[in-house]
């Protein structure tokens, strides 16, 4: 059980390899400002004393946390998916009597382990976190996040994802949720569908967005017995979170659900349910081979074809999420690879059938203002230890810069672009975050060899935009040091400002800050495209609009002028590899 009910160091880095792929996954198991938009109107709330907050299934303490909060930990938010709950929609939690007292995060969902092949967490893992500044104010603005890792790994327990220096500085309830990963998250065959694809949400394959749905459901239903506003909520994530934030854009399971939406450094992307069903089949002839019922692939085929709907079903079933994840071959940090692991079917129901054709067609039901971004070397976090590019620097730099791009236009400018051609989509304010980046100037904030290696990597901002001090855990003793710590106070004090008062207002410009104006996308040829977030060499803070536009021909004509041969076609193949969706023909 997680948690209890009564009546009444962070860790350090053994090896380079081990730092890396700590990638933002802590695993302990068991669960243990400024601003305004909030009131304190009415009797003096329950937290404000003894914090025991009663939700619609029972009451939970919380306890004093750092800067100044409250935290509730390890609240569930559905049933446990087990038994027969797999691969299904989530069920309300059980409502419990006394008060549910829990100081300490909940397991993560099963997932592998950054480094090696140890499978780490729990099916039982559909829990939320809530912070909220120790004041007696109401109707505080809700900053909802999910958390990245490819769908496959990650969790809320994150140090990376702490909720404290969030809601004090923002004023504002910030709720960290988890969702089922990797063959439990998202998975669709005939064998575990009662009827056809899409005919119920039990039926969708879509069930990691199910559980985000539910926490979002939990939200507006609950949030307000923690001074939140449950009219107010903005769903934010970073990386598969923001992939999770762009479906729910287009998702008509979504609708009403949140009013404002972050997503930093996702590219929108979907699978079709044929997908899904042909990685479910290898799945199970993976299984059939490990249990020792086929010699190999290629008779676990044709097992697999003389057995009856039932029988699959009960095969399934029977295994541990240990058993089924153990099919997989993980790559970098645990994450589970796309090719063998599609996710975000197009089930016709929590999906639609045509994906993001909807922002297209206008029909996406979610229209509320939209706070996109990337960042400047995205790529580099996942390059840096690739031995491809052992002494290749030039290979490297070219592959960094030319892929980010391409990320930018497909995530950012693309999807912004998109969204305004609507006529009554609200603006959508796009960023580029540039701290850090080194590779083309060598005047990086960073260290050397970070600053070339690393540079402005994958996941950088989200210190930036929660006031921590951890990157993927670790890499905090790479890149941050004193020389480099005025710049970065002045930045995160800077882009959190702007993403509370687009939490509270769908307008970014908090009034009388003095902060550059952060002026709305423009489809207008020269108009108005995105904010630059950087510091200066002296740290100062360094914010202002650009009008640049990237597409991703743009971006592979660019590279085809500007890369000579042979580096060209070597840079071309490797991001054919790497990014197929974006630089394949």
């Amino acid at each position: 059980m997680n948690g209890t009910i009564s009546s009444g160091k962070r860790p350090r880095p053994f090896s380079l390899l081990l730092l890396l792929f700590s990638a933002a996954v802590v695993f302990v198991f068991g669960c243990g400002g400024d601003g305004s938009g909030g009131s304190s109107d009415g009797d003096t709330p329950s937290w404000t004393g003894d914090p025991v907050v009663e939700t619609r299934y029972g009451a939970v303490r919380g306890y004093e946390d750092k800067s100044e909060t409250w935290s509730w930990k390890a609240i569930p938010f559905a049933a446990p998916p087990l038994g027969e709950l797999r691969w299904k929609a989530p069920r309300d939690p059980e409502p419990w009597d006394g008060v549910r007292e829990n100081n300490a995060f909940c397991s993560p969902c099963t997932q592998y382990a950054p480094v090696g092949d140890l499978i780490l967490g729990s099916e039982d893992c559909l829990y939320l976190n809530v912070w909220r500044p120790r004041t007696a104010e109401r109707k505080l603005p809700v900053y909802f996040w999910i958390h990245g890792g490819g769908n496959s790994i990650g969790s809320a327990r994150s140090n990376d994802y702490n909720g404290a220096n969030l809601a004090h500085r923002s004023n504002v309830v910030v709720v960290t949720t988890q969702y089922r990963l990797g063959p439990l998250g998202w998975f669709t065959h005939p064998a575990v569908r009662d009827q056809g694809v899409g005919a119920s949400e039990d039926d969708s394959g879509n069930y990691g967005t199910l559980d985000i749905l539910h926490a979002l459901k939990w939200v507006r239903d609950n949030i307000e017995a923690f001074g939140g506003d449950p009219r107010k909520v903005m769903i934010a994530g970073e990386s598969a979170g923001a992939i999770n934030v762009f479906s729910l854009l287009i998702s008509p399971r979504a609708e009403g659900l949140f009013h404002r939406a972050l997503a930093q450094s996702g590219i929108p992307r979907t699978s079709t349910i044929e997908e899904g069903e042909q990685a479910a089949r290898e799945l199970i002839k993976g299984l059939l081979v490990q249990d020792g019922l086929a010699a190999d692939l290629e008779q676990a085929a044709a097992v697999l074809d003389g057995m009856q709907p039932g029988e699959i079903e009960t095969y399934l079933r029977s295994k541990s999420s240990r058993d089924l994840l153990a099919v997989y071959k993980p790559s970098f940090g645990g994450m589970l690879e796309f090719s063998k692991f599609p996710n975000v079917f197009l089930d016709g129901l929590v999906i639609p059938e045509g994906g993001y054709d909807a922002l297209d067609e206008g029909s996406y039901p979610s229209k509320v203002p939209v706070m996109v971004g990337s960042n400047k070397e995205e790529l580099k976090l996942f390059l840096f230890l690739d031995p491809t590019f052992q002494g290749r620097d030039d290979l490297y730099q070219v592959v960094a810069s030319y892929g980010s791009d391409g990320w930018k236009a497909a995530g950012v400018d693309g999807l912004a672009r998109r969204l305004r051609a609507n006529s009554d989509q609200p603006d959508v304010y796009a960023y580029q975050f540039l701290w850090g980046a080194g590779g083309d100037t060598g005047q990086s904030q960073i260290p050397d060899p970070w600053g070339f290696r690393l540079g402005c990597f994958h996941a950088l901002e989200i210190p930036f935009f929660f006031g921590n001090d951890s990157v993927l855990e670790v890499f905090q003793l790479l890149v941050f040091n004193k020389q480099n710590r005025p710049g970065r106070e002045v930045l995160t004090s800077a882009m959190m400002a702007y993403a509370a008062e687009f939490l509270r207002t769908g307008n970014p410009n908090p009034p009388g800050s003095g902060l550059p104006e952060w002026l709305p996308w423009s489809n207008d040829p020269g108009g108005p495209k995105c904010i630059l977030f950087d510091v200066t060499p002296d740290q100062s803070l360094d914010v202002a609009m650009s009008n640049v536009e990237l597409t991703l021909e743009g971006v592979q004509e660019s590279m085809a002028a500007e890369v000579p041969e042979p580096l060209y076609s070597e840079a071309a193949e490797y991001l054919e590899s790497f990014l197929p969706r974006l630089f394949s023909e």
